[in-house]
C-alpha cells in the first residue's frame, strides 16, 4: 500500500526563521490584507515570531515595529474601533458586545468608552437585532400557542438579547412592547436621554 501523503510530508518546507526584514515583511503584508489595530498587529507578529523561531541579531522590537506602523498611519487604533464598533452596532450587537471586541483587540480603555454607543445609538442596535431576528412585535407566533409557550419564547428571545451584548432592560423594553409604533416611540425617548 502507497502511502500519498508521505511524499507530501517530505517535501513540505519548514518556514525560515524570522529576521528583522522578514519580520517586517510580515507585519506589511499583515497590514495590508487587513484592517487591524497595534494590539492584533503586535498578537500577529508574537506569533509569527513563536511558531518560526528568531535568528536575527537581538531583541526583535515589535513594539517599535508596531509604533512606527502606527507613526505612518499603517495602523489607526480609532479608525479601526470606529469600524468595527459600527458594523457590530449595525449588525444588532450591544454596547458590551462592542466593548468586548474592541478589548480583544487592544484598543486601550480611554478609546473604548469614547467609542461605545449613546444610549440612541445602544437602542438601534436592540432594535435591529429584534427585527432582524424577529423577536418580539416582529415575530408571528403560531395560532395554537399557549400562555408557556409565549413565556418559553420570550425568556429565549431574551436570552438571546443579552448575549448579543444589549442590557436587560434595553431587550425587555422590546420584548414587552405591544406593536412596532410602540417601539417607534421608545426609540424616541431615547433623544432625551443623550
Amino acid at each position: 500500500m502507497v502511502d500519498r501523503n508521505a511524499t507530501q510530508r517530505r517535501t513540505r518546507r519548514k518556514p525560515k526563521p524570522l529576521d528583522r526584514t522578514r519580520l517586517r515583511d510580515l507585519a506589511l503584508s499583515y497590514v495590508a490584507r487587513f484592517a487591524t489595530s497595534a494590539g492584533k498587529l503586535e498578537s500577529y507578529l508574537k506569533r509569527k515570531l513563536r511558531e518560526r523561531g528568531w535568528e536575527g541579531e537581538g531583541d526583535p522590537g515589535i513594539e517599535a515595529l508596531v509604533a512606527d506602523f502606527v507613526d505612518k498611519a499603517y495602523v489607526d487604533d480609532r479608525g479601526y474601533g470606529k469600524m468595527k464598533a459600527g458594523g457590530l452596532l449595525s449588525r444588532g450587537y450591544g454596547a458590551r458586545r462592542v466593548d468586548e471586541t474592541l478589548r480583544a483587540a487592544g484598543i486601550d480603555e480611554g478609546l473604548r468608552s469614547e467609542l461605545a454607543p449613546g444610549e440612541r445609538e445602544a437602542r438601534e442596535a436592540a432594535l435591529a437585532l429584534a427585527r432582524r431576528r424577529r423577536f418580539g412585535p416582529f415575530s408571528t407566533p403560531p395560532a395554537d400557542e399557549t400562555r408557556e409557550m409565549r413565556h418559553k419564547r420570550n425568556e429565549k428571545q431574551l436570552a438571546a438579547m443579552v448575549r448579543a451584548g444589549h442590557t436587560f432592560a434595553h431587550a425587555q423594553a422590546i420584548l414587552s412592547a405591544a406593536d412596532e409604533a410602540a417601539l417607534e416611540e421608545w426609540l424616541e425617548e431615547a433623544d432625551l436621554w443623550d
